[in-house]
């Protein structure tokens, strides 16, 4: 029995895969639950058009996470924070500084896409955030963290 998933199976195949299921598998439990639609041949077809329509969008979205990283590439980012002597700051800089540091250039980000490496920033210097604008798009974000 063919199956077009409707969500997410473990050990079974993502959303909109055409998957090959015993009928007992299929019949009382993917379709009833909801996972999973019967895959006739007017339901594929549905499913090709859609799949068709969503790499247009997807197409769209790519180039556009593309454009925002070359503009925040250029950007040049300094966090300023209190520090000690040899420069050990006192608190930490995060994902969180560094997309209000963003934000102050003119571009917004949420936090939850932007990773610092090792989470928390405690010395002064330049680093690199991971930035991720797309599934398929991520960027390194040089920043550099000067005390006062």
């Amino acid at each position: 029995m063919e199956v077009i998933l409707r969500k997410d199976v473990d050990n079974l195949g993502f959303a909109d895969d055409v998957v090959t299921v015993k009928n007992g598998y299929g019949r009382n439990y993917l379709i009833p639950q909801g996972f999973g639609i019967l895959a006739t041949p007017s339901a594929k077809k549905v499913l090709a058009e859609n799949l068709k329509q969503r790499a247009h969008r997807e197409q769209k979205l790519i180039d556009d996470a593309n454009k925002l990283a070359e503009v925040l590439k250029a950007l040049e980012i300094k966090i300023s924070s209190k520090s000690g002597d040899a420069g050990k700051l006192f608190g930490s800089v995060n994902n969180a500084d560094v997309a209000e540091a963003i934000a102050k250039e003119g571009q917004s980000l949420e936090k939850k896409f932007i990773t610092v490496a090792g989470g928390n920033v405690k010395r002064a210097g330049k680093y690199t955030a991971k930035v991720r604008l797309h599934r398929s798009v991520v960027i390194d974000l040089p920043f550099e963290v000067v005390g006062e």
